[in-house]
């Protein structure tokens, strides 16, 4: 039988599904996806998700509370941008904004400022394609986001930095592209609340020595 547009996107929704939850590679995900969207009929479908576990059967993460909200409540609804472009000047997200699971950046000879921090995103899986020419993008995530950085650089090159520690909860976000005479950075950092709510709940703790 001829498959659908709808189910083609509820296989491909389940394949994002077990990447997110770590039982498919990048690779094997890519290959599956790629599949699925061109699968004319059930039968080609079916064997791509035989081996998954059905929507809704695993069970799930215990929710995590962060700097707006818990994780689960960050996933889901229309995305807000889906992409920016700056030649000669600069773009910047920031704040509580929904990115787009397919997310496009261009710079030439200019600059711009992802800030996933407070984002929400469209779905468990992001992928955010940057193309720096003579140019730079800064993305500064949260240090319990899953972050994978895989882009390529000529006279320049994507880095990664600040501690961080990954959440099985939390959605993973893909960071690839190319950057030429130009560059891509990944800052781990807390939000100026977060810190303020850490500094407080450390000054609160009686002191060790006092207590002796």
């Amino acid at each position: 039988m001829r498959a659908s547009d709808a189910e083609r996107e509820r296989i491909a929704e389940r394949l994002r599904e077990a990447v997110a939850d770590g039982r498919l590679d990048m690779e094997e995900f890519g290959q599956r996806l790629d599949a699925a969207y061109q699968a004319r009929t059930h039968g080609e479908l079916e064997p791509l998700v035989s081996d998954l576990p059905v929507t809704g059967t695993t069970p799930a993460s215990p929710a995590v509370t962060t700097g707006s909200g818990t994780w689960a409540q960050r996933v889901g609804g229309p995305p807000t941008s889906k992409g920016a472009f700056a030649f000669w000047g600069g773009f910047g997200r920031k704040g509580t904004w929904t990115v787009a699971r397919k997310f496009t950046t261009f710079t030439m000879m200019g600059g711009g400022e992802l800030d996933l921090r407070e984002a929400r995103f469209e779905d468990r899986v992001t992928v955010i394609r940057c193309f720096a020419i003579m140019g730079g993008v800064s993305i500064v995530v949260p240090p319990d986001l899953n972050v994978e950085v895989s882009g390529i650089g000529f006279m320049g090159g994507f880095g990664e930095h600040g501690e961080g520690n990954p959440d099985p909860s939390a959605p993973r976000v893909i960071i690839s592209g190319f950057a030429l005479m130009g560059g891509v950075g990944v800052e781990r950092k807390r939000t100026k609340a977060e810190k303020k709510r850490a500094r407080l709940e450390k000054e609160a703790k009686p002191d060790r020595k006092e207590l002796g």
